[in-house]
């Protein structure tokens, strides 16, 4: 089990991971802005245990994922992506035992070219 925490602290959600298999980036808009490197569990593997009233979502486009962030320190936490709403990715900057310096494989997600936009 690991720990993420927003940058003050008022926010904590607990995820259940063993490893991180998969660790990107992504180009989309909102991804490109907010730079964070991010990694991706079952909905079921992270519960918020803390200060889920300071969370604020944010939705653009189709309003189909959901990206959250803490109204206190602004830093982004974790989303539901619209390619998988079953799934949240997390930034994996807010977990404290994870070094992100030292990740040496980060793949790109093509999310300017997304799939669903093509329907």
């Amino acid at each position: 089990m690991k720990k993420l925490r927003c940058h003050c602290g008022k926010i904590e959600a607990e995820i259940k991971i063993d490893n991180l298999d998969k660790i990107l980036r992504c180009n989309c808009s909102i991804c490109k802005r907010k730079g964070a490197i991010m990694s991706m569990v079952k909905n079921e593997n992270f519960k918020i245990i803390k200060g889920g009233e300071l969370l604020k979502l944010y939705q653009f486009h189709t309003k189909v994922a959901k990206h959250y962030f803490c109204k206190i320190c602004g830093i982004y936490t974790h989303h539901n992506p619209r390619s998988n709403p079953k799934m949240t990715g997390f930034n994996v900057g807010c977990v404290d035992d994870i070094d992100y310096f030292n990740l040496k494989k980060v793949s790109v997600n093509d999310g300017i070219n997304h799939p669903l936009d093509k329907e």
